[in-house]
C-alpha cells in the first residue's frame, strides 16, 4: 500500500522538483527588488510590498484560473495608490484593497470577465506608458536627491532646478542601477540568466555600503510581523472612497486578464479560466488588504520569467510567495542597507520601460496614434482615470466613425452630346449608409449634371431611411430632367429594405454568397480569427531579463 502511495505521489512531484522549484527560486529573485521599489514609489511602508508578493503568490497562485501567472505588487496601480495613500492615508488605502477584492470576487462569480477583454488594447498600453512617465518623473527627482513632486506639470517644470541641486553620490548608484539593466540582456551564459534588477540592486548597495556613501536608506520600520496594519474606513468622503474602490478593482482586473492572456500565448499548457482567475485575484487582495499590504495584480514581468525558467504548474508561483515571506522573516532588516538613489533608479528604468515602441509603432499602424497619445497625455498631467476615461470615449468615437462611415463617389465614364458633363456617370456608395452620411451623400449626387445616364452601384451592409429618403429622392429628381438611373444593387442589404421596418445590419448573406460560389476564403478567415494572435518578436524578447510593463 506504501509503495504504492509513493509511486502514485512520485509522477506528481518530480515535475514540481525538476520545473517549478528551480522556476520559483528565479521568480522570487525577480519580484523581491521590484516589490520594495513598488512600495515605496506608492507612498506605502516598505515592506507592505513584500506582504502583497507573499499574498499574492501563495493565494493567488493557489486559487487564481491562470496556473502559470505570478502575482504581486505591480507598477501599474502604483500612481492609483499613491493618490490614494495622499488622501486617505495607509490604513484607509488598506481598506479600498479589501472593497476592491470584495468586487473583484463578485466580478468572477457573475462570469463577466470576459467584458474586461473588449476595451481597446491601445488605451490599455497607453495607460501604462503614462503610469510609466509619471513614475520616471517622480522617482528621477528622487534619484537626483530630491523628493517627488505632487503633480507630473510640477515634476516637469522643477527637474532643471533639481538637477543644479543634484546629490552626486546617489546621482552615481542611480546611474549605474540603470546602466546595469539596459546592457544586461547582453551578459553571455548562466550569468546573464541572473534577474538583472537583483544585480543591480546589490552592486549598488555593496559600493554604497563599502563606500560609506552619504545617502538615503530603505526605512522599515520594524520587522514583517510589525508592517501588518490592520485596515480603517474613513471619516467622510464616502463618494470618494467608492471610487478608489471602483478604480482599483477594475484596473486590477483588467491589467491581470491582459497578462493572463499573454501568458496563455507564451505556453500550451492548460488556458486560462478568465472567472476563476478574478476570484483568486480578489481573495488575494482581501488578504493583502487585511494584512496590511499593496494591492495585487496579475504581473507580465514574473509570469514571463516564471514561463521563461520553465514552470509546468500553479506550484512555482506558490513557491515563490514561500520564499519571499522565508527571506522577509529573517533577513527583512538587509533591505536598510539599499539605497534610496538605486530604487529609484530601478523605478526610472521600469517607468521608461511601460513606453513600449511596439505598442506606439501599432497604433501608428492601425490609425490609433491619436487615441495613444491623448490617452498618455490625460493620464499625465490630469490623472489616470479621466485619462482612460477620455481616451475610451475618443476610441469609442472612433471606432463608431469607422463602422458607420461611407464611401461614396461620382465619376464620369463618357462624354455626351452637350459634352462630357452630361454624358454618362458612375456613383458608388459603399459601407453603411446613414443619416450620417448624408452631408457626403447629398453633395456627390448633386454633382451629377441634369440629364446625365447614371448607373449607380450600391453595395452596402446597412441603409436606413434616411439614406433611401435622399437617394429616392434625388433618382426621381434627375429623371424628372430627362436623365435616367440605373441602381444595381451588390451590398447584403437591399435599397428597399429600409421601408419594410427598423434597419438592420446584414452580414451573413456575405458567407452565404461566397459558400455558394465555392470560395473559402470566409472559412480561413473564421479560423484565423479564433487563433489568438502570437507575439511579436520585440514582445517575446522582454520576457528574458528586464522588467517588463507592470514591473
Amino acid at each position: 500500500m506504501l509503495q504504492r502511495s509513493e509511486r502514485a505521489l512520485s509522477p506528481r512531484l518530480g515535475p514540481v522538483l525538476r520545473y517549478d522549484l528551480p522556476a520559483s527560486l528565479v521568480v522570487f529573485l525577480v519580484a523581491l527588488p521590484l516589490s520594495l521599489g513598488i512600495a515605496i514609489a506608492s507612498g506605502a511602508p516598505a515592506l507592505a510590498g513584500l506582504i502583497a508578493a507573499v499574498v499574492g503568490g501563495i493565494v493567488a497562485g493557489a486559487l487564481g484560473g491562470s496556473p502559470l501567472q505570478v502575482s504581486g505588487p505591480a507598477a501599474g496601480l502604483t500612481v492609483i495608490v499613491a493618490g490614494l495613500v495622499g488622501e486617505f492615508g495607509w490604513k484607509v488605502t488598506c481598506a479600498i484593497t479589501v472593497a476592491a477584492g470584495v468586487l473583484q470576487v463578485l466580478f468572477g462569480l457573475s462570469k463577466v470577465a470576459r467584458a474586461a477583454l473588449a476595451i481597446s488594447p491601445v488605451v490599455v498600453h497607453a495607460m501604462l506608458a503614462g503610469i510609466g512617465l509619471v513614475i520616471a518623473l517622480q522617482q528621477v527627482h528622487v534619484l537626483l536627491g530630491g523628493e517627488s513632486r505632487s503633480s507630473a506639470w510640477a515634476n516637469v517644470t522643477e527637474l532643471p532646478g533639481q538637477v543644479l541641486d543634484a546629490h552626486g553620490p546617489g546621482v552615481f548608484l542611480g546611474a549605474l542601477v540603470i546602466a546595469v539593466l539596459v546592457g544586461w540582456k547582453w551578459v553571455p551564459g548562466r550569468l546573464g540568466k541572473v534577474p538583472g534588477p537583483l544585480v543591480a540592486i546589490v552592486a549598488s548597495t555593496a559600493i554604497a555600503v563599502a563606500f560609506e556613501f552619504d545617502v538615503d536608506r530603505v526605512t522599515l520600520n520594524g520587522s514583517l510581523l510589525d508592517a501588518i496594519a490592520l485596515p480603517s474606513l474613513p471619516e467622510g468622503k464616502w463618494g470618494a472612497f467608492a471610487v478608489g474602490v471602483l478604480t482599483v478593482a477594475l484596473i486590477a482586473s483588467v491589467e491581470s486578464l491582459l497578462s493572463a492572456v499573454s501568458v496563455d500565448r507564451m505556453q500550451n499548457g492548460p488556458r486560462t479560466n478568465f472567472d476563476r482567475e478574478l476570484v483568486g485575484q480578489g481573495a488575494a487582495n482581501i488578504a493583502s488588504g487585511t494584512l496590511g499590504g499593496l494591492p495585487v495584480t496579475g504581473v507580465i514581468v514574473r509570469s514571463s520569467t516564471n514561463v521563461a525558467a520553465g514552470a509546468r504548474t500553479r506550484a512555482s508561483a506558490v513557491m515563490h510567495g514561500v520564499w519571499v515571506l522565508a527571506f522577509a522573516l529573517p533577513f527583512a532588516g538587509l533591505a536598510e542597507r539599499i539605497p534610496m538613489a538605486a530604487l529609484a533608479g530601478l523605478l526610472v528604468f521600469i517607468g521608461i520601460q511601460l513606453v513600449k515602441r511596439v505598442h506606439i509603432e501599432t497604433a501608428r499602424r492601425t490609425g490609433d496614434i491619436a487615441v495613444y497619445a491623448v490617452t498618455v497625455l490625460g493620464v499625465v498631467f490630469l490623472n489616470l482615470l479621466e485619462g482612460v476615461l477620455i481616451g475610451l470615449a475618443l476610441s469609442i468615437a472612433l471606432t463608431v466613425w469607422r463602422v458607420v462611415r461611407t464611401h461614396i463617389v461620382a465619376e464620369p465614364l463618357g462624354a455626351g452630346d452637350g459634352g462630357q458633363d452630361d454624358g454618362d456617370w458612375r456613383i458608388v456608395i459603399e459601407g453603411s449608409c446613414s443619416f450620417l452620411s448624408l452631408p457626403r451623400l447629398t453633395s456627390v449626387l448633386a454633382s451629377v449634371p441634369p440629364g446625365a445616364k447614371v448607373s449607380v452601384d450600391l453595395s452596402v451592409d446597412f441603409i436606413d431611411h434616411a439614406a433611401h429618403g435622399a437617394i429616392a429622392d434625388w433618382r426621381r429628381q434627375h429623371q424628372a430632367s430627362g436623365g435616367s438611373v440605373d441602381i444595381r444593387q451588390h451590398g447584403t442589404v437591399e435599397m428597399d429594405s429600409a421601408l419594410d421596418g427598423p434597419p438592420v445590419r446584414d452580414i451573413g448573406s456575405v458567407a452565404e454568397r461566397l459558400s455558394a460560389t465555392g470560395n473559402s476564403r470566409v472559412g480561413r478567415f473564421v479560423i484565423q480569427g479564433d487563433d489568438p494572435p502570437m507575439p511579436t518578436p520585440e514582445e517575446s524578447n522582454e520576457t528574458r531579463h528586464a522588467p517588463t510593463p507592470t514591473g
